[in-house]
């Protein structure tokens, strides 16, 4: 059944901005969003409600009684940790947050959570498989917050769905988000002018575009299947792919090398990444997304590839080029 009374948490993002935009101008009964920060008029689309409540708020579940809601979209977590951050508040939030949703649900008997996780859940892995189907254990990293914290949240769902089946769950395994407004770590390695690659290593990327992050979740409140799957485009670019379509070159650097590079460059403070960004950089996670097209029904628009090209032309446009030329 078609969602009618829909909820999204983390609706003040930026992935949560864009699935309002999108699910706004459906014929839905109620949508409402809901941010730990009250969201500025500004930014306010019509026919939203808009409340600020935190995740781990115990009133919830009021605000799911109080609109009659049947389905939820959750999107809160936290990607890029502020400076202040620790930890123990990111576990809470990313953790904690989604187990008080989760609760929240059941008790008001809501149809359909849909859950934005991550490739990250699969983990940086020597022994990854070239590319990972949603049957790949989810192993997480420890020393990765968000990676760690995506794995505990879907064990945390897999026992959900054991207990509590008449919750359906659509759980979105996304790769790497490029548009024309990202601006993240990730994106911020191919604005160096000497891209970081690990010998022996060909650190593909597999990229999605924003929309169709947003057009997986909007077909999900349709009919579509529950299930876990994996959310990418079509194809990866290796690091020398992504250095050459940027005109510049990359750098091989012997994994020991760099790693001790990184701890002193995160020690002294002049980087932001430290020796624990290795396995970040040459054991990437390679997302096969045939489970999202031919079982889920949605195919991506954009593959790796494209999505890669649209993000540096977007770039362009907005006199930021990240290209040599």
């Amino acid at each position: 059944m078609s969602a009618r009374r829909v909820l999204v948490t983390g609706g003040d993002g930026f992935l949560g901005r864009g699935v309002l935009a999108a699910l706004a101008g459906k014929s839905l009964e109620a949508l409402v969003a809901l941010d730990v920060r009250e969201v500025p008029a500004g930014r306010q689309l019509p026919g939203v409600a808009y409340r600020r409540q935190d995740v781990r708020d115990a009133g919830i579940g009021d605000t799911l009684a109080e609109y009659a809601i049947d389905t939820v979209v959750h999107l809160a977590s936290i990607v890029t940790p502020g400076k202040d951050s620790n930890r123990a508040f990111e576990h809470s939030v990313d953790v904690g947050g989604t187990r008080n949703v989760l609760e929240a649900c059941v008790a008001q008997d809501v149809r359909r959570i849909v859950v934005s996780s991550s490739g990250a859940a699969y983990g940086y892995h020597a022994d990854n498989p070239a590319w990972i189907t949603e049957s790949q254990p989810l192993r997480g990293n420890p020393v990765f917050a968000y990676a760690d914290h995506k794995r505990q949240v879907e064990e945390m769902l897999a026992d959900y769905r054991e207990k509590h089946p008449a919750l359906a769950q659509t759980v979105l395994r996304i790769g790497t988000i490029l548009g024309e407004r990202v601006d993240n770590q990730i994106t911020a390695l191919f604005e160096k002018k000497r891209l970081i690659a690990i010998r022996g290593s060909a650190s593909p990327f597999v990229f999605v575009w924003d929309e169709d992050v947003t057009g997986a979740i909007a077909h999900a409140l349709g009919d579509a299947p529950a299930g876990c799957y994996n959310l990418a485009g079509d194809g990866a670019l290796t690091i020398h792919e992504i250095a050459s379509r940027l005109g510049k070159q990359a750098t091989d650097w012997p994994a020991g090398v760099l790693k001790a590079a990184l701890a002193v460059g995160s020690a002294l403070g002049v980087s932001r990444y430290g020796p624990e960004q290795l396995d970040f950089l040459r054991y990437r996670p390679v997302l096969l997304n045939t489970a999202l097209k031919e079982r889920f029904g949605y195919v991506p628009r954009k593959t790796s590839s494209e999505a890669f090209d649209a993000f540096v032309a977007a770039l362009a446009r907005q006199g930021r080029p990240v290209t040599s030329s």
